[in-house]
């Protein structure tokens, strides 16, 4: 197949995500959350790139699912604000990587050097991390949860999760053919490690932090690996299996609903 045939990859994980109403609610209060965390000061020489590659990045459905699921078991999304941002810094990370390593992509970083881009991406990291760990209140014993939570987000954007999808997808757009079976299957395991992982690790972050049962948080993370994993094969035009995808996300859900539980938003992350 030639270049031009092949269908468009890789997928970026920032892809602007679906709209919807609920989503938008969600992406503005972390946004919000964000820029007040992170206000644009002095030296203005880090500040300022920070704050552009943050809020420039396109958007992912993944932090506003943490704060999705934190509400389905009974928390407020305000227990997990910190989680969410910290996702979405580590994902506006990756997204400068991506452009450092295509330059035939327009840059995120408009009017700032590759080596402040990369500096800049990796200072959001830690950001993020501070921002977990400030939120740490004993006297409301969330330590064990908050921990749970840095751990979570580093393997899911570590060695063998983010990180090696933007590896394996780099060399599969230089290396392989579109027709190829292996291709394709490859393909797939980078959605697993990228989109699937992602919003697996935001959905079960946000049910720890909203006092889930491990009942509840694992069948959160399946629902959201379930989504990632629906998202990420449109975006690459891998159709085969998607209806069986939103059916097993569903199957999830249907516990929530059982128990009396108001699916309605978290849905709308399946049903679009």
């Amino acid at each position: 197949m030639s270049a031009q045939a092949r269908p468009p990859f890789p997928a970026q994980l920032t892809n602007p995500a679906p709209h919807h109403p609920h989503w938008a609610s969600l992406q503005a209060d972390i946004e919000a959350h964000l820029k007040q965390t992170m206000p644009l000061k002095q030296p203005h020489e880090v500040f300022n790139p920070m704050h552009h590659l943050v809020f420039s990045a396109p958007r992912t459905t993944v932090p506003a699912l943490c704060l999705a699921a934190c509400e389905l078991v009974g928390g407020h999304r305000q227990e997990a604000m910190p989680a969410a941002s910290a996702l979405l810094l580590n994902l506006a990370n990756a997204h400068a990587h991506e452009h450092l390593l295509l330059s035939d992509r327009a840059r995120p970083g408009d009017g700032y050097g590759a080596n402040i881009e990369l500096l800049t991406g990796d200072g959001i990291v830690p950001f993020g991390f501070e921002l977990l760990a400030r939120s740490d209140d004993p006297a409301h014993e969330k330590s064990e949860r908050i921990l749970r939570v840095i751990i979570e987000i580093s393997r899911a954007v570590g060695s063998e999760g983010l990180q090696k999808a933007l590896y394996m997808e780099n060399t599969l757009e230089d290396e392989s053919d579109g027709e190829d079976p292996r291709h394709v299957e490859s393909m797939r395991v980078v959605v697993e490690k990228k989109e699937g992982g992602m919003h697996a690790c935001g959905a079960a972050c946000g049910a720890v932090l909203g006092g889930g049962s491990e009942e509840e948080i694992e069948r959160l993370r399946k629902f959201g690996y379930y989504v990632g994993m629906t998202q990420g094969m449109l975006q690459r035009g891998l159709l085969q299996g998607l209806e069986d995808l939103r059916n097993l996300a569903f199957n999830q859900l249907q516990f929530f609903k059982d128990r009396g539980l108001d699916i309605h938003i978290i849905s709308t992350f399946i049903n679009f």
